[in-house]
């Protein structure tokens, strides 16, 4: 029971930290358009915590202790942002940030879903 609880303690506060470190290092702000009706940054953020839950997911089943299930997890929140920023950086054909302040819904949707991607594949990489 203790480390199940440990667990589940340090993984919610590493999603906590993982989003927190998205909010702030992106120019589009979710939660304050989010407060205003802007579904395309809901989906933007709801894609973003399932990309990260899906990596911290990994670490836990693939750790052999709280440290190295700590550490991984870390690793794993930075590869999510850098690898979404690549992935933002080779889409030029729109601006992101425009796009979700406009509430542009296709374009929140095709980022909700490259979360999710990028997510699993980095999760996949944490398998050992």
């Amino acid at each position: 029971m203790v480390s199940f609880l440990s667990y589940l303690a340090v993984s919610l506060v590493l999603l906590l930290v993982g989003l927190f470190l998205m909010e702030i290092t992106t120019k589009v702000k979710e939660f304050s358009l989010m407060a205003k009706g802007n579904k395309a940054a809901s989906y933007v953020l709801g894609g973003r915590l399932l990309g990260l839950a899906i990596v911290l997911y990994s670490t836990v089943a693939n750790s052999i202790s709280l440290t190295d299930m700590a550490l991984w997890g870390a690793v794993g929140i930075l590869a999510q942002i850098i690898v979404f920023y690549l992935a933002e950086w080779l889409t030029p054909r729109f601006n992101v940030t425009q796009s979700i302040e406009e509430d542009n819904q296709a374009v929140g949707l095709f980022l909700m879903f490259l979360s999710v991607s990028i997510g699993l594949v980095i999760a996949g990489c944490l398998t050992y």
